[in-house]
């Protein structure tokens, strides 16, 4: 079983930097909240770190255009979680709650909310 968070960016060095200068510049203009609530200005969260190595599961991180070439999921919505079960998929935190989440105790919390 692998938890499976993506995130509503893709991946490269030209977007990692144009994604941090939006994030730095017009925070309310960044698309991605797993990303706004789980990282700060140079990298992972050592409180997301620490929670995520407590929580007994495996886990893989992906960007959007990863994700896509991956998993073959036409209607993946980001950012969101997947539980991945012997390679099938099934949506477990969607975009709209990932996204209502306004704080990183709050992303906790819904990620333990949705794996107990």
């Amino acid at each position: 079983m692998i938890l499976v968070f993506v995130y509503n960016a893709d991946s490269g060095a030209i977007n990692l930097v144009r994604d941090f200068w939006r994030k730095m510049l017009k925070p309310s203009s960044y698309e991605c909240n797993l990303c706004m609530q789980t990282f700060g200005t140079f990298g992972v969260k050592r409180d997301w770190k620490r929670f995520i190595n407590s929580i007994k599961i495996d886990t893989e991180f992906l960007h959007k255009d990863k994700f896509e070439e991956k998993y073959d999921i036409l209607d993946a919505k980001f950012p969101s979680a997947y539980l991945n079960e012997n390679g099938k998929l099934t949506l477990i935190i969607s975009s709209d709650e990932m996204n209502s989440a306004k704080s990183l105790d709050e992303m906790e919390a819904l990620v333990l909310s949705k794996i107990k």
